[in-house]
């Protein structure tokens, strides 16, 4: 999530779209299907009032809202190929260099199992650790304090907690979605490829009057300097994703002294660093780090002292991706307010590529220019070589006063946090060729301030998104922990209004509060 890592899809269908020779022509080509269509073909069909695809924590979010709002684990579906909720976006912390211990990029409010926010995690640290600091923290920030932000592993703790309340194990149906379809007569059928042998037949065919998508992000790629050096020599070893498993790199480095060449500087690049350097303190080694920028900041950005983000040594400085006030203060009704161009201007002059002031982690940047086993340099990569001897990297810069540099590493790091194309997912693509959904300005799904996906809507049948496949719409944080918890209490707002839940207002809040509080079943 952008303000803490960026998941690939949830799902695992990222990747381009293939080929789908097991099912008949009729139902790939056809954007609507009906009941006798499926049965001609073997394809079961298994009624659910509500489906959510992903599995993640979009689709827990989601189902966390609506068993609030009284709807029974057996009236919601979780088609999903993952086992927990907080699966895919573990397994890319702990690729991203976040273990149990180390701390997301969220705040203490932003409770992923409690839609309340409260105790916070800041309270809970308190309490387990007893001690008052992580509320001291959390009171006098940012002014005497930094940020407070939790341990990963406490947040995953609370999201097993949260899962096992609200019947998760019950809602969940394991498999690969492949494509979502309009049904003939309203709602709309989601396809799924069961594990192999779980199941009679090779698909299901979910049937629903809505559908809600949360399926994370398409996935990553790597700069196409680094992509086409991947596709060239076949090298996976030498050249990584950050977001990749590769712990390879820092076994070799404890083993022998090597250069690492990191590329970028978001929040994934910064753990990358502190990972190296906290492992030369820690065990010796004698790696040597250079990083490589596009753009370097030397100070402040912004026009307006009032709208200016930090800077220097070529980092943009902010504690969230986001400014606070675009989760619930006037940015967010701002943005709330725009459409098109205008609101896509503005996230992107808010968002933008930053990281967390971290003092620990500028003072080891600092020591390691003093020491000299941390160099920067600022340009643009004219190519990627293997060495003579195949043993090393060779990157080919121009650098930003006109000369050029050739910087030769054993390992070079993609940290860079580029996202592949919304249709390189096979489902978001399958969607955009068949359901006449819309794409924003950001190249994701368009969707109404209800998160209902703009074209979607196939009466009495709605279809929504949430997290990254709806960015850029009207609330910019939508990929954050609280921004999930937002879009589902929206959703949930809208399919009250429709007669589907009840509305969560102060009485069931409070009742259901003092469930969450006893650990109860929602």
């Amino acid at each position: 999530m952008s303000d803490e890592v960026a998941p690939p899809a949830a799902t695992g269908e990222s990747g381009p779209t293939a080929p789908r020779a097991d099912l008949p022509e009729a139902l790939i080509a056809g954007s609507a299907w009906s009941e006798p269509m499926l049965g001609a073909e073997g394809i079961p069909i298994v009624d659910s009032p509500f489906v959510t695809v992903g599995g993640g924590l979009g689709s827990l979010a989601m189902a966390d809202v609506l068993r609030i709002a009284g709807v029974p684990a057996s009236d919601i579906a979780v088609l999903t190929d993952i086992a927990r909720p907080d699966e895919s976006y573990r397994h890319v912390a702990s690729n991203s260099q976040i273990s149990d211990g180390e701390r997301l990029r969220s705040d203490s409010g932003s409770v992923m199992d409690n839609i309340w926010a409260f105790p916070s995690y800041a309270i809970r640290e308190a309490v387990s650790d007893r001690t008052p600091k992580p509320v001291w923290q959390s009171l006098t920030e940012p002014l005497l304090s930094e940020y407070f932000t939790p341990r990963s592993g406490q947040v995953y703790a609370s999201v097993g907690r949260e899962a096992d309340r609200i019947g998760w194990e019950a809602m969940r149906v394991g498999g690969h979605v492949r494509m979502v379809r309009r049904r003939l007569g309203g709602g709309y059928f989601a396809l799924l490829t069961p594990p192999a042998g779980s199941a009679p037949t090779r698909r299901v065919a979910y049937r629903a009057r809505y559908v809600h998508v949360a399926v994370g992000y398409a996935g990553h790629k790597f700069l196409p300097d680094l992509q086409k050096y991947r596709d060239t020599y076949q090298d996976l070893r030498r050249v990584v994703h950050a977001y990749e498993q590769h712990g390879h790199v820092y076994e070799e480095a404890e083993r022998r002294p090597v250069t690492v060449l990191v590329r970028g500087s978001g929040i994934v690049a910064s753990r990358v660093l502190q990972r190296l350097i906290d492992d030369r303190d820690a065990t010796g080694a004698r790696t040597k780090i250079v990083q490589l920028f596009r753009n370097y900041v030397d100070g402040p950005q912004g026009e307006r002292a009032t709208f200016r983000r930090p800077g220097g040594n070529g980092f943009a400085f902010q504690a969230f991706n986001l400014p606070k006030a675009a989760w619930g203060g006037q940015v967010r009704e701002q943005i709330a307010g725009l459409e098109g161009k205008e609101r896509a201007d503005l996230v992107d002059h808010l968002g933008g590529t930053s990281t967390v002031p971290r003092r620990a982690w500028r003072a080891q940047l600092a020591r390691g220019s003093r020491e000299g086993f941390y160099e920067q340099r600022v340009g643009r990569v004219s190519s990627v070589a293997p060495s003579v001897d195949g043993r090393s990297v060779v990157t080919t810069v121009a650098l930003s006063d006109g000369s050029e540099e050739t910087i030769e590493a054993d390992f070079v790091i993609d940290a860079a946090g580029l996202e592949a194309d919304l249709t390189e997912h096979r489902l978001m693509a399958d969607l955009i060729e068949h359901s006449g959904v819309r794409t924003n300005q950001r190249g994701r799904l368009d969707v109404e301030p209800t998160f209902e996906v703009r074209g979607g809507r196939n009466e009495p049948g709605r279809l929504y998104a949430s997290g990254s496949m709806a960015l850029g719409g009207h609330y910019a944080a939508v990929d954050s922990f609280l921004g999930l918890q937002y879009a589902a209490l929206r959703i949930a707002d809208d399919l009250a209004a429709q007669g589907h839940c009840a509305r969560i207002g102060v009485r069931r809040s409070i009742a259901q509060w003092l469930r969450w509080v006893r650990n109860r079943p929602a």
